[in-house]
């Protein structure tokens, strides 16, 4: 085919797929494939076309074949020998592996997958492989993935990795929740509760431990510094079990440091004993590096799930998890092993990052056009809030989106997002991303967006606290879920009821209406942070000490239970 003719049939494919004639636009696409095979881009878009189409399986096929290709080609471009990769498991394997390490997950999972079926065989291989998939939101594969590996090297951190993708799949809270359980079931230990003989509350000082593989460092820091400076040391002890001192070796003196990376579970939860802990509070879940073996060992009368993880941990010994009210949901109890306790207005204090930027204006007024963002992880960005996002951008013409995360540096993961808008007609051209960055070049960046976009079910945390630290008003959905509500808490908190959306149609309204006038919109964007700064996530003294008269009272409950009976 002729340079030219080309040029027009792509095109004419491309004006044919905006228009909504799906099928015409795969004609011309498959006609384009057929005259360049070497080529990535006309596959993109005929996989967008077969959506649009409504041939679900063609497009899912016509998008397997444009990644793969160009994710061999992103992995010959860096230097790698493709047909060794064909022949040569291991070596493929080592090519995935630092293409992960680069960030390029989807060009990974193209690599990671040929590693297989070229004979390699590892427990890391398999779960780079399943977690390449992973971040790129191929949640059901991942899964299977990651089954494979549980089956394959049986241990309770290989199963564990294979819970989180649940949240991203149809039903996902059901089905983890039966997994946690699962879990649970197969690796923690059935062994007769040990006897404590912690004394009355009443009079002394309540000892609390938080377990977590670090606090001042990793994603809880924020959350968590607020609340271990605010701790009354007249009122409570706290000690921290870290897996190192090397990131908490600044706390203030009342707060100990006793660091269990060195100590399996059985030890470090005779440890905890042996410190007389009366609540011990995991930080982290079934995320990597947790130590939920210590809890299931009962290493303290009262055991809390808190922070990082707001789904049941699947054990029978951990006895509650901390809520927001706002995240109360029908049928929420019934996916908990633990029971839920709710925090009041918010789940946790948040503390902004002390060298942020001023508040800018709204940048439409200076660019002439509404920039919508997210910088959520691309996993949350479920299919249901690409169609939103979609009708949100057709909605407002000449509007941009900014997507920014670490794993969308990867040119393969760029192409096929911009096939999932195209599918929904929109001009992929108007999708824009950037990569990680950090400190005062990651806050600044924050200057960049008119309206925080929140994906569902799965919204964001971190994010949406920098977002509104930052000035940007958040858009969110009230969902059916308590995962699902989040971030309903943040805005109701900062006094902006009005950004909570009731249904996708709701939250596109609101988009639409919240972008109409850039000048109102710039006048929203002054109350943001004020309303942060004097709503509860502020008041950090004032949640600790509800968080302290919480674990007063369920260790007093426990006290009630006549779980007394002796020494450990």
């Amino acid at each position: 085919m002729p340079l030219d003719e080309s040029g027009s049939v792509f095109a004419a494919g491309r004006q044919a797929l905006m228009d909504g004639d799906g099928a015409a636009a795969a004609k011309a696409f498959a006609q384009l494939i057929a005259a360049s095979p070497g080529q990535t881009e006309p596959r993109y878009w005929l996989a967008s076309a077969l959506a649009a189409a409504g041939h679900g399986d063609a497009a899912s096929a016509a998008l397997e074949e444009a990644r793969l290709l160009q994710g061999l080609l992103l992995a010959k471009s860096a230097g790698a020998d493709l047909a060794r990769i064909e022949a040569d498991g291991d070596y493929a394997a080592a090519i995935a592996s630092q293409l992960y390490a680069a960030h390029h997950v989807a060009a990974a999972s193209v690599i990671g997958g040929r590693a297989i079926l070229a004979g390699h065989q590892s427990a890391t291989g398999l779960l780079t492989y399943a977690l390449s998939l992973q971040h790129q939101g191929r949640a059901e594969e991942a899964i299977r993935v990651f089954r494979a590996a549980g089956e394959l090297y049986p241990s309770a951190s290989v199963e564990q990795f294979g819970l989180f993708p649940h949240f991203m799949v149809e039903n996902g809270l059901a089905r983890y929740a039966a997994a946690a359980r699962a879990w649970a079931e197969r690796w923690t230990p059935e062994a007769e509760d040990p006897v404590f003989a912690n004394p009355p509350g009443e009079g002394r000082r309540l000892r609390i431990g938080y377990v977590s593989p670090a606090f001042g460092a990793l994603q809880v820091r924020q959350f968590i510094t607020p609340v271990l400076e605010a701790h009354d040391p007249a009122a409570v002890a706290v000690t921290l079990y870290p897996a190192t001192d090397e990131h908490d070796k600044g706390w203030t003196a009342h707060i100990a440091v006793r660091p269990i990376g060195h100590l399996d579970d059985a030890a470090a939860a005779a440890a905890i004993r042996e410190d007389g802990i009366d609540v011990l509070v995991d930080c982290w879940g079934h995320s990597a590096g947790s130590r939920l073996g210590v809890f299931a060992r009962r290493a303290a009368p009262v055991q809390v799930a808190w922070i990082n993880f707001v789904q049941t941990t699947g054990l029978k010994r951990m006895d509650y998890v901390l809520h927001a009210d706002t995240m109360a949901a029908p049928g929420t109890a019934d996916l908990f092993t633990e029971t839920v306790v709710s925090m009041g207005e918010i789940i946790v204090p948040y503390r902004p990052h002390p060298n942020r930027p001023p508040v800018s204006p709204t940048p439409a007024l200076r660019q002439g056009h509404v920039t919508f963002g997210s910088f959520n992880h691309p996993a949350k960005l479920s299919d249901a809030t690409v169609n939103a996002w979609s009708r949100i951008l057709k909605g407002r013409p000449g509007s941009r989106l900014l997507l920014k995360y670490r794993y969308f540096v990867d040119p393969v993961l760029q192409s096929v997002t911009r096939a999932r808008f195209a599918a929904e007609r929109v001009d992929p051209g108007r999708i824009e991303f950037q990569g990680q960055s950090e400190g005062v070049e990651y806050l600044a960046s924050y200057a960049q967006v008119d309206l925080f976009l929140d994906p569902s079910p799965c919204p964001g945390g971190t994010t949406t606290g920098d977002a509104l630290a930052a000035g940007v008003p958040v858009l969110t959905l009230a969902g059916d879920s308590f995962y699902s509500r989040i971030g309903i808490q943040a805005l109701e908190g900062a006094g902006l009821p009005e950004l909570v959306a009731q249904g996708w149609d709701d939250y596109v309204a609101k988009a639409h209406a919240l972008t109409d006038d850039v000048g109102a919109l710039d006048r929203l964007r002054s109350q943001v942070r004020p309303g942060l700064e004097r709503g509860p996530h502020a008041d950090e003294a004032g949640f600790t000490r509800r968080l302290e008269a919480t674990f007063r009272d369920l260790f007093e409950r426990w006290r009630s239970a006549g779980a007394i009976r002796g020494a450990a």
